[in-house]
C-alpha cells in the first residue's frame, strides 16, 4: 500500500442503519474501519417515529441515528462527514474524496437513497423557502402554519402525522383514490387525527409564490393556500460511486447475493441501495453485519 494515504481494512460508505451495523461488526472483527456518511442515520434518521424496531415500542429516527453513532464511535471507528467523489479499482481500492485520498482492502456501499424530486418549476428556488423534503428537520417552523405533503406512502403519512403536532393544518395531496401502500397502522392514526385532510386523485401542476412559497395549484384547478409543503414521493438508489467500479445494477439498485456480495471482488453492498425486497432499518442493519463477515472471510481467506 502507499504508505502516505490512510490504510484501512474496510471503508464504509453511507452512515445509514446498514453502514453503522456494519461498521458495529467489522470492529469486533477488529478491521480497521472508516465510515463515511454524511448525515449520521441515513433515511432512518429522518422517521417520525420507528415503531416496529425490536427493542423499542417507538423511536424518534433522530434519536435512533444518535444512539448508533454512540455506538459505533465507541468500538473505536471514526466516521466522516466528508463527501466521497470515487472510487477506483487497484490493487487496493482508492476512496477520495475531494482532498485526501484513502486505501482499503474492502469497500461496502451503504449509500441508501435519494429523495425524488418532483421536478416542476420553482421547486429548487422554493427549497427552504416553503419547500422540504424532512418533515423531521423542518416541522418546528411551520408552528400554527397550513402545510402539505405530497405523497402516499409511509415517510408521506408519517411525516403528516408530525406535522400535525405543530401546524395549524395538513394536507395530504395523493394522485390514487385511497392510501393503500403505507402500513394500515399508519392510515388509521392519519385518518382519525382531525387536523390532517387527505386530497386525493390529485397531483400539483405548479407552486405559486413570488419570494416563497404561498400555494400549489392541483391538475383539478384546485388552488391550495399553504405555508409549507413537504415532498414525500420516493427516493432513487445512490449508486453512481458503485457504478463507477463496474458493479451490476438490477432495476437501478445494487445487485448481491446472499453474502451481500457484487458481481466485483472486495465490493460489498447493503440497505436500501441494493435490490432487497424489504427496505427497512432492521433489514438493512443485517444487510449491513452479512457484509462486514463476508469482508473479514476474504480478508481472513487472502491472508492465510
Amino acid at each position: 500500500m502507499d504508505k502516505d494515504k490512510m490504510e484501512y481494512d474496510v471503508i464504509i460508505i453511507g452512515a445509514g442503519p446498514a453502514g453503522m451495523n456494519a461498521a458495529v461488526y467489522a470492529a469486533r472483527y477488529r478491521l480497521k474501519t472508516l465510515v463515511f456518511g454524511e448525515i449520521t442515520g441515513g433515511a432512518a434518521a429522518k422517521a417520525y417515529e420507528i415503531c416496529n424496531l425490536l427493542t423499542y415500542k417507538k423511536i424518534r429516527g433522530f434519536e435512533l441515528s444518535v444512539k448508533m453513532k454512540e455506538q459505533v464511535t465507541s468500538l473505536g471507528v471514526e466516521i466522516k462527514a466528508d463527501r466521497v467523489e470515487k472510487v477506483s479499482l487497484g490493487k487496493f481500492f482508492e476512496v477520495k474524496t475531494h482532498d485526501k485520498t484513502y486505501l482499503a482492502k474492502k469497500v461496502i456501499f451503504a449509500c441508501g437513497t435519494e429523495d425524488r424530486k418532483l421536478e416542476i418549476d420553482n421547486e429548487d428556488k422554493f427549497i427552504g423557502r416553503g419547500i422540504s423534503y424532512c418533515a423531521t428537520c423542518d416541522a418546528a417552523f411551520f408552528k400554527d402554519k397550513v402545510v402539505g405533503v405530497i405523497g402516499g406512502n409511509d415517510a408521506a403519512l408519517t411525516a403528516a402525522l408530525l406535522l400535525s403536532e405543530y401546524a395549524a393544518q395538513v394536507y395530504i395531496i395523493y394522485r390514487k383514490d385511497r392510501f393503500f401502500r403505507p402500513e394500515p397502522a399508519w392510515v388509521h392514526l392519519v385518518l382519525k387525527n382531525k387536523k390532517i385532510k387527505p386530497i386525493f386523485n390529485s397531483n400539483v401542476v405548479k407552486l405559486v409564490g413570488k419570494e416563497k412559497l404561498e400555494a400549489v395549484l392541483l391538475d383539478s384547478e384546485k388552488n391550495v393556500k399553504l405555508d409549507g409543503l413537504f415532498i414525500e414521493i420516493g427516493s432513487i438508489p445512490r449508486t453512481e460511486l458503485a457504478k463507477d467500479t463496474g458493479v451490476k445494477l438490477e432495476h437501478g439498485f445494487i445487485e448481491t447475493d446472499s453474502e451481500q456480495k457484487t458481481n466485483v471482488y472486495g465490493v460489498f453492498a447493503a440497505g436500501d441501495v441494493t435490490n432487497n425486497a424489504l427496505k427497512q432499518i432492521i433489514t438493512a442493519a443485517a444487510e449491513g453485519a452479512i457484509a462486514a463477515k463476508s469482508a473479514y472471510d476474504e480478508i481472513l481467506e487472502e491472508s492465510s
